[in-house]
């Protein structure tokens, strides 16, 4: 039998190893914890999130259709609720009478316009008309005036005839006594005298009545400048009588811009999703006077979902955008979601107690020191990709690892 001294002698380093292996294993184990903590950061300080907005009406008026209640998940361009639109549909109506109205207008005074342009048309026919006439006045008066010096040389001309015709009766006459002539030929003489004088006188009314020509021509000629100078003054007037569509163009636009706004207006009257969401914090019912601007409920957005985690600053050297990360709910703690890091925010607001009151002026600065300075945290936005429709919930209490690329 073995002495029991013996026997603790014997044991002695075997519990030396098993002691020395365990420390060695703690040791390890600490360091592996330690290096998968710094490489691998976690952190239970985080809250799911997901964008939301604010559901306000863009006209007012009372709500007649209201097809939500609280916390029902609705699809793009689903209709939440319709607000009265009689009076947006009567102001639309108004709106295209107007727009109406000013097209038969500028269609009015259009035809307007043609029958002045055709007036200013007119008005220059009657010119070259006038114009025309005074030409062919002016060449009557030359051929009058041409018609009178020919009758004046006829008149000439036939009373060189008379008086030589004259002079021969009166000459014969006073021999037929003496009877040097015969009876036939101072007959004869007394014929061509009565011939020739007659012959005078006709010379004498044709220039007569060439000289009328003359002053018919004339007023004829007078009468035609002043018809050029009426048709002239017609023309100027007629020009200047032409009105412009300009005015009534001009208010297309605003015509146009009314009709667009009473459209907008009627259309939005009915309110869609604008995606997939979850309603939230709906406390009205049919009946409520929607106002301009007033929120009635809040849509969550339910395509994508986030987690909010704040790791410390000392952290955040390990972590960089489109790392993968893995996220844990409370409400499923055994059920993991796999995350994308989306982003690493770039401040938070500053500790007052170290960094001192910033306002105008000169910075206050806190002249006491702290001795424990505990580590700022910064909020990593992280992705959860294929989140489940009806399982996240704004404000979810999250676990959160980052494992790295």
């Amino acid at each position: 039998m073995v002495p029991p001294t013996l026997e603790k002698t014997a044991y002695r380093p075997l519990e030396r190893w098993g002691t020395f292996i365990i420390m060695a294993f703690a040791l390890l184990l600490g360091l592996t914890v330690l290096w998968r903590s710094d490489h691998h950061p976690r952190t239970d300080d985080a809250e799911v999130f997901a964008n939301f907005i604010g559901i306000a009406p863009q006209v007012e008026g009372p709500i007649l259709q209201l097809n939500v209640r609280d916390n029902q998940f609705v699809k793009k361009g689903d209709l939440l609720f319709a607000i009265d639109s009689r009076p947006y549909q009567y102001a639309y109506e108004r709106t295209l009478s107007l727009q109406a109205i000013l097209e038969g207008q500028i269609q009015d005074e259009q035809r307007r316009i043609a029958a002045q342009v055709s007036g200013v048309s007119v008005a220059k026919a009657g010119i070259d008309t006038a114009e025309a006439d005074v030409k062919h006045w002016a060449a009557a008066i030359e051929e009058a005036n041409a018609d009178v010096t020919h009758a004046e040389q006829g008149v000439a001309r036939a009373k060189a005839e008379w008086t030589y015709a004259s002079d021969n009766l009166q000459r014969l006459e006073p021999l037929l006594q003496r009877q040097f002539v015969t009876v036939d030929q101072v007959d004869r003489a007394r014929s061509v005298e009565t011939a020739q004088a007659e012959a005078l006188k006709q010379a004498q009314s044709q220039l007569v009545m060439a000289q009328a020509e003359v002053k018919s021509a004339a007023a004829q000629y007078s009468h035609a400048v002043a018809a050029v100078e009426q048709s002239h003054a017609q023309h100027q007037q007629a020009q200047h009588s032409v009105l412009t569509l300009d005015p009534l163009i001009s208010q297309r636009g605003e015509r146009a811009a009314e009709t667009k706004t009473a459209r907008y207006n009627l259309d939005n009257c009915a309110i869609y999703a604008p995606f997939d969401a979850f309603v939230t914090n709906l406390t009205i019912s049919e009946g409520e006077y929607a106002h301009v601007g007033q929120q009635v409920f809040v849509l969550i957005d339910a395509r994508k979902w986030w987690v909010l985690a704040n790791f410390r600053e000392g952290q955040l050297r390990h972590i960089r955008p489109g790392m993968a990360a893995d996220v844990y709910i409370l409400s499923r703690p055994h059920e993991r979601f796999q995350g994308v890091v989306d982003s690493i925010g770039f401040g938070v607001t500053p500790d007052a107690d170290v960094l001192g009151h910033l306002g105008p002026g000169l910075p206050d600065v806190q002249r006491t020191l702290n001795w424990v300075h505990l580590a700022a945290r910064y909020p990593v936005r992280i992705r959860v990709e294929n989140p489940p429709r009806d399982l996240f919930r704004i404000g979810e209490t999250a676990v959160t690892t980052i494992r790295g690329y």
